[in-house]
């Protein structure tokens, strides 16, 4: 999760999905890392397909570190699982 510091939609995010997330089988196969965005350098090893520009955007990556998805946004709980679900039929493929 790339986020920034007084972003509205991240605060909801971690306020709406945050205690759960944890607790999914989607965190046992992708636990979350929280990356500020505002913070330079970003983390070596990730690696993104095109850099992150917006707060909050969850990218799923590969165990090698390699961008296979992303969210942009959070748009509330419904969307949000919608999206990972998404991803995560990525992950498997």
């Amino acid at each position: 999760m790339f986020e920034a510091p007084g972003c509205a939609w991240c605060k909801a995010w971690t306020e709406e999905i945050g205690p759960i997330y944890p607790k999914t089988e989607e965190a046992a196969r992708a636990p979350l890392r929280r990356v500020d965005l505002t913070q330079k350098p970003l983390p070596v090893d990730i690696k993104t397909k095109e850099p992150v520009r917006m707060t909050p955007t969850f990218v799923l990556v590969n165990d090698d570190g390699e961008e296979i998805g992303r969210i942009t946004g959070y748009a509330g709980d419904e969307m949000f699982w919608w999206q990972l679900d998404n991803l995560m039929e990525a992950l498997e493929d």
